[in-house]
């Protein structure tokens, strides 16, 4: 099993975070922007990272990737069993990558300055936006690591590359929730060398 992944962008470190938690031996090939190897180019249609390549099988979806490690690994399980509770989490994940990952691919692209700051600031308060649901739970809405605290967490990690600062009277939640899950020893073997040094600085 191979997953081309960037060494710096959300979507492929979720990837990874999935596959520390599940202790799956694979081959990481570290893909930079726009050095794209020939396997790659033509295996995948968009050209995109993250893509699993497990024997005949090519995925090339980060949520796609993760449910199908999820299913094909099945412990430990990082999805509810339960249909209702299921769909909830998949409902969460949804607005996460539409909001959180949405902005955070805007702020990579933008150039002006400016227009970068406000874009920042949209994402900070996106994220404050949802500090009661991380009341309820030591996890996002769940007693265990799921699949949506898999992408959670490489927002947060980067939020201090983007000069996003939440303010710890209002953020006290999502910093005890960030702390959790940094702490966790297949986040940290997740982490690519340029995402540790994300937080060196």
């Amino acid at each position: 099993m191979t997953l081309f992944s960037s060494p710096t962008d959300a979507w492929s470190h979720r990837t990874r975070i999935v596959l520390a938690e599940k202790g799956i031996a694979i081959d990481i090939v570290n893909v930079e922007p726009g050095r794209f190897p020939e396997d790659l180019l033509d295996l995948n249609p968009y050209h995109s990272v993250p893509t699993l390549v497990d024997r005949d099988l090519v995925l090339y979806d980060s949520r796609v990737i993760m449910e199908y490690l999820d299913e094909r690994f099945p412990h430990p399980p990082l999805m509810p069993v339960d249909p209702v509770t299921r769909a909830h989490f998949r409902l969460a994940l949804y607005r996460i990558e539409r909001d959180w990952y949405g902005l955070v691919d805007q702020i990579e692209r933008e150039q002006d300055k400016k227009q970068a700051a406000k874009l920042k600031k949209i994402l900070r308060d996106t994220v404050l936006q949802s500090v009661d649901l991380f009341k309820l739970k030591p996890y996002f809405l769940s007693d265990e690591f799921s699949l949506v605290d898999a992408t959670i967490a490489p927002i947060l990690w980067r939020l201090p590359r983007y000069e996003v600062d939440l303010p710890r009277d209002q953020a006290q939640p999502i910093l005890r929730y960030a702390s959790l899950v940094f702490s966790r020893p297949a986040f940290r073997e997740s982490l690519s060398e340029a995402e540790q040094e994300m937080r060196l600085a």
